[in-house]
């Protein structure tokens, strides 16, 4: 019998629907000498410390850290009975199929239980991007070798037991500090959890010390026969900051008074260029939730879990937990299927058609670029749009966008700069006219019917004439405060955890990361997320992210090391180097034990004060810090709202 190991009930359906396995048996669909089975999601999980040995059901800092010899795994009580079905199956097979999810976590999925239930037959691997018939059928011509994929196992257990060893020993050991100040609950550590978190609680903490400035900026309102444009006033080097802002209120007011009493400003200087814009890539993942944050106010979990649906349910997209935006070319084949499937399910998508061309092959299609995922784009299903609602219909609308993109072409705008000398002062207005729509018809606002009210455009500049005199008409001198930074939303964290090497201080670790490796994965950043509001480090307040007070002081208790963005990107890269082959899952698992053992010695004798309640059971920590006063708090204010910080720890 050939067995069909997937990692969903619905995924097993699908593929045991193609494979002509209709009859339901025992936790499986049953064909002609082919079966189907599935997981429902991780059927084993790391044993807990005391599997190892029964005096770590009390947690005592002398017994800390913690480190299996020989890691054990135990069958999950929720979901035995699939277990059962599933080790039934496995000792009957003569040959077996891996057909879970096609990534890290779902290769783990399928070999922890190739390894505790000891199969040693062939095994080949399905790897599906798609769930639709023809996505299906296509994926079962070309199974691969199991050898091929092996690697993506030992790398995503190394990361299963270094969360292991630091929630363990972490957790445990900042409990029990807490504990001898009075505090019973539970203070929860985790190897990217807490990194993330100390990207917020930063963030709040750089709002809160945030000292406003005071800048002046001045708009001329100049005149051309009829019509009226706009310039800005340029103030010299030695009187702006870095980013231009005059800081000077004296000459601001000196040149809007000597601007305000000129009757015209002459044209020294014109420049018209020709600007043109590369289609954006087909989503990834990460960048699905942060515009689907941005422009569809969506968490983080709730733009996975409607991708997941389009996904599995719907059959609509490609496989959504992707890190890659690229395509490869062996697709572009498929485009004239997939544009005609799309113009035929929406007639939106049919207007555009006659400016599509399913030759032009964009610089989305690399294979040198391919992961071992593809970007997300729409499926050759067709399904009718109307049977997609509300916010799967907008996310889906997002993902087809960047698709059809690819099949136009370049925006194109002229860009005209015009400099100005007004009273011997410098003005600059720029306008902008657009040439060639190109893939920016693709947008959903494009697509979308006229609802009468159209996005106002670019200024446009009237034919200007360089050495000509224009009229001015009103200056305007305005005050403007700088602005603190922007509180995280959910779609800005994650971009901040995949490109965490921009925030990184250390130069030396900013040039090993080289801005490629981020905290987490695809596929985990978004549960990471929603855990620390599950937790109540996190709240939300409208789309802003803020850290309350027990995330202000776990941060400042835990070590910096444990708590540096840096570190958990630095052991990302690690796992890459087990996935590829270039360091062995004992080693990084050592590496991980001896750098967590350290931790647990520095940390051990540590003092810390709780300074608040406890908050609710499973809610996460209580306010608490060690005894080193924290540093002042810069304050300021100016004649406007001064920033407020969202917690001041």
């Amino acid at each position: 019998m050939r067995l069909f190991l997937c990692e969903k009930p619905s995924q097993a359906k699908d593929i045991a629907a193609v494979l002509g396995a209709r009859r339901r048996g025992d936790g499986c669909w049953l064909g002609t000498d082919v079966t189907v089975t599935w997981c429902i999601g991780h059927l084993l999980e790391t044993a807990p410390p005391d599997a190892y040995d029964a005096k770590y059901k009390r947690w005592v800092l002398a017994d800390l850290p913690i480190v299996p010899e020989k890691w054990k795994m135990t069958v999950k009580p929720k979901t035995a009975s699939q277990y059962k079905a599933v080790k039934r199956l496995l000792g009957e097979a003569r040959e077996l199929v891996i057909a879970t999810d096609a990534d890290r976590e779902g290769e783990m999925i399928a070999r922890e239980l190739v390894e505790h239930c000891r199969y040693r037959g062939p095994i080949q691997r399905l790897w599906l991007s798609a769930l639709d018939d023809a996505s299906i059928r296509k994926a079962l011509a070309s199974l691969k070798p199991g050898a091929d994929t092996f690697s993506l196992y030992h790398s995503a257990l190394g990361r299963s037991r270094a969360d292991w060893l630091i929630g363990m020993n972490m957790s445990r050991l900042f409990t029990l500090l807490g504990r001898q100040s009075g505090y019973q609950g539970v203070l929860p550590v985790g190897r990217v959890q807490t990194p993330t978190l100390r990207l917020v609680v930063d963030r709040d903490r750089s709002i809160a010390d945030f000292v406003p400035v005071a800048y002046w900026a001045i708009d001329v309102q100049l005149l051309h026969s009829q019509m009226s444009f706009i310039a800005q006033w340029r103030a010299a080097d030695d009187i702006c900051d870095d980013q231009g802002r005059c800081l000077n209120h004296e000459r601001a007011r000196q040149a809007a008074s000597a601007m305000g009493n000129a009757a015209s400003a002459r044209l020294v200087k014109l420049r018209t260029e020709r600007m043109r814009e590369v289609a954006p890539l087909p989503f990834d993942l990460g960048t699905l939730q942060e515009i689907c944050s941005k422009k569809l106010g969506l968490g983080a979990q709730e733009t996975l879990d409607i991708a997941q649906s389009l996904y599995e349910t719907h059959k609509v997209i490609t496989y959504p937990r992707s890190d890659c935006g690229y395509l490869p070319v062996s697709q572009h084949g498929d485009a004239t299927t997939i544009l005609a499937a799309l113009g035929r399910a929406d007639p939106a998508v049919s207007a555009l058609l006659p400016h599509l061309d399913a030759q032009r092959r964009s610089r989305a299609w690399n294979d040198a670029k391919v992961s071992a995922h593809h970007g997300i784009i729409p499926t050759g299903a067709g399904k009718d749009l109307a049977q997609l609602t509300g916010k799967h219909r907008a996310v889906f609308t997002l993902i087809r966008a960047r698709y059809l993109a690819q099949f136009l072409p370049n925006h194109e705008y002229d860009r005209t700069q015009a400099d100005f000398d007004c009273a011997g002062e410098a003005l600059r207005a720029v306008g902008k006219v657009v040439v060639e729509a190109g893939w920016k018809r693709a947008l959903p606002e494009a697509l979308a019917p006229s609802k009468g009210r159209e996005a106002p455009a670019p200024q446009p500049l009237p034919t200007l004439v360089q050495g000509e005199d224009y009229g001015v008409a009103q200056v305007n001198l305005k005050d403007l405060w700088t602005q603190p930074p922007k509180p995280f939303t959910e779609g800005d964290l994650i971009k901040a955890m995949k490109n965490v090497a921009k925030l990184v201080q250390d130069p030396l670790l900013k040039q090993k990361l080289k801005d490629t490796t981020g905290i987490g994965t695809e596929a985990t950043r978004a549960g990471i997320i929603q855990g620390l509001l599950d937790r109540g480090y996190l709240v939300k307040n409208g789309k802003a992210l803020s850290a309350t007070p027990a995330a202000f002081s776990l941060i400042d208790a835990v070590p910096r090391a444990i708590a540096d963005p840096g570190t958990t990107a630095i052991w990302e890269q690690a796992l890459d180097m087990v996935q590829s082959g270039e360091m062995s899952l004992e080693e990084f698992v050592a590496k991980q034990a001896a750098w967590m053992s350290k931790q647990v010695a520095r940390c051990n004798g540590m003092q810390m004060t709780i300074s608040g309640p406890a908050s609710p059971a499973g809610r996460g920590a209580t306010p608490w810090k060690n005894k080193r006063k924290p540093a002042k708090r810069k304050t300021g204010a100016g004649p406007k709202r001064a920033a407020t910080p969202a917690n001041k720890g």
